[in-house]
């Protein structure tokens, strides 16, 4: 059974850092190019980051390109975005995804709220 579980989310001041998680299983991780995509209220869902299945390269938005950084453990099946400088405008539910040809997988988000 293929399972995404992001976890790190939560209520940050601006300026304040979170890492949020993203657990994998039942599939090949390390053959899985690993996105980070997030989803405002009202708005379409916007791909942040990705992590290529091949030498794991990463690209950013630009939005959230010099604040966020992401990684992969393959050892552990895990995905993390290191989330830094965070503003109000980063307020979303962040979701996990897997991609490998035609399959993807979605994980079932996690809400970061940046507020004072």
């Amino acid at each position: 059974q293929v399972q995404l579980v992001e976890s790190g989310g939560g209520l940050v001041q601006p300026g304040g850092s979170l890492r949020l998680s993203c657990a994998a299983s039942g599939f090949t991780f390390r053959t899985y190019a690993m996105k980070w995509y997030r989803q405002a209220p009202g708005e379409e869902r916007e791909l942040v980051a990705a992590i290529s299945s091949a030498g794991r390269s990463t690209n950013y938005a630009d939005s959230v390109k010099g604040r966020y950084t992401s990684s992969s453990d393959d050892a552990k099946n895990t995905v993390y975005l290191q989330m830094n400088s965070l503003k109000p405008e980063d307020t979303a539910v962040y979701y996990c995804n897997a991609l490998f040809l035609v399959r993807k997988y979605w994980g079932q988000g996690t809400q970061v709220t940046v507020s004072s």
